[in-house]
């Protein structure tokens, strides 16, 4: 059986990022694990600009934004195994993966990222009545064809949904001469960022029904027709609203769940994201083991997962350091009126280096709200925001010297404006 330090689950931009973090802080025996026949993730298949604004102060395209990482691993001399596919982890972080060069290969680490991300709901997951013929497809699915494999998906598409990868293969379907015949959204209000539903919808005239959704797919082997119907408040379909439109492809953008089954099979608790349930160094309840980027929960941009991946690396090398202490006192992190999760959900307050960064969404569309933050029941943050929606992730930083080791509990809720 191998040995390693730090063993990264899962090559793209959270892993790249947490592998060049821990290097750079000592560790020198890191391995990247990544299932893929190249590291960057779903960066590859991200033709698109509006990457790196953040990262690099300037605008990339996917495959530019990992290659920015991938040299910085290469420069590094950081091991990395590819279509290298992890069959299972301990909770005593023992590792087995498998790849076509080395066989099954079993690794005792001493500490563990998890940087594994997330997949896509499918058709089955959210039982569209209908028909089943070819033609149905998930939004990364076909960007992976078309963008990496160079293969058309359809001629006439109908869209699911309006989350960012819809909503951007939207433009690319048109831009590749298809006729894109609309996207549905359950919701009354886009799950997608503003400037992908005008850059991609509103520039090609491309109508979004919103509070609107599948009622019926018809098609014996191939995709016929598509018919979505308008849903009320409590999302049932309204009789009579039916749309009908004739179209080769029904295309799937209805969320992203957290990759996250190996952690589950050894019962680590989920949150609310379907992520691990993490501290403020985004450790899981099983000491050496950490969690980032969208297997933890899902960014809304690339820039963000980077930046919890680096989290991520600097927390192990603390813990293979001996600077992670388990005693002290745990403050549970708890959401409240507006708000549908908080990461972390616990803080060590023991652990607290110069700040602590809580990222959260909100549980819906807003205006004109106050977003408060309290320790014990004792406002110490207030901020007025004039828009708050779930699609963009919040962040809100305080400082180590608003704890004190007795805090019990810390709340975020929203207030609308007097």
């Amino acid at each position: 059986m191998q040995t390693r330090e730090l063993v990264i689950i899962g090559g793209g931009s959270a892993g790249l990022a947490a592998a060049v973090s821990a290097y750079d802080e000592g560790i020198r025996d890191i391995l990247i694990l990544e299932r893929d026949e190249y590291l960057g993730g779903i960066l590859n298949q991200c033709i698109h600009n509006g990457f790196g604004l953040h990262e690099f102060k300037e605008q990339l395209s996917g495959p530019e934004y990992a290659e920015r990482f991938i040299n910085q691993i290469k420069d590094r001399g950081i091991e990395y195994k590819l279509k290298a596919m992890v069959i299972s982890v301990s909770r005593d972080k023992h590792v087995r993966y498998a790849n076509e060069t080395d066989g099954i290969v079993e690794i005792q680490a001493r500490a563990i990222i998890m940087a594994t991300g997330c997949y896509e709901r499918s058709a089955g997951a959210i039982a569209i009545p209908g028909d089943r013929p070819v033609g149905v497809i998930t939004a990364g699915t076909a960007q992976r064809y078309m963008n990496m494999e160079g293969y058309m998906v359809g001629k006439r598409v109908f869209i699911l949904g309006s989350g960012d990868i819809g909503l951007i293969m939207a433009r690319r379907l048109t831009l590749e001469g298809a006729k894109v015949l609309g996207v549905a959204e359950l919701m009354p209000y886009s799950n997608g960022l503003t400037r992908n539903i005008v850059q991609c919808l509103m520039d090609f005239d491309i109508p979004l029904y919103l509070s609107h959704s599948v009622s019926k797919i018809v098609g014996r082997e191939k995709l016929e027709k598509v018919v979505i119907s308008q849903v009320d408040n409590t999302l049932n379909f309204i009789p009579g609203t039916e749309k009908e439109f004739e179209a080769d492809t029904l295309m799937l953008s209805v969320g992203l769940l957290p990759n996250n089954y190996l952690l589950d099979d050894i019962g680590v608790i989920p949150s609310k994201t379907r992520g691990a349930i993490v501290n403020e160094h985004l450790e899981t309840m099983i000491p050496g083991v950490f969690s980032a980027g969208n297997v933890l929960h899902v960014h809304d941009l690339v820039d963000f997962v980077s930046a919890e991946g680096r989290l991520a690396g600097h927390s192990a090398a603390m813990y293979l350091n001996g600077k992670l202490v388990k005693t002290g006192n745990y403050l549970k992190t708890i959401p409240l009126a507006g708000i549908s999760y908080i990461v972390p959900q616990y803080i060590n307050i023991t652990n607290l280096e110069d700040k602590v960064e809580l990222k959260f969404r909100p549980s819906k569309p807003m205006k004109d709200v106050w977003l408060i933050t309290k320790i014990d029941g004792v406002v110490v943050k207030k901020q007025l925001k004039p828009f708050l929606i779930p699609s963009e992730m919040v962040n809100v930083s305080l400082e180590k010297g608003l704890f004190k080791e007795e805090n019990q509990e810390l709340t975020i809720e929203t207030e609308v404006k007097a």
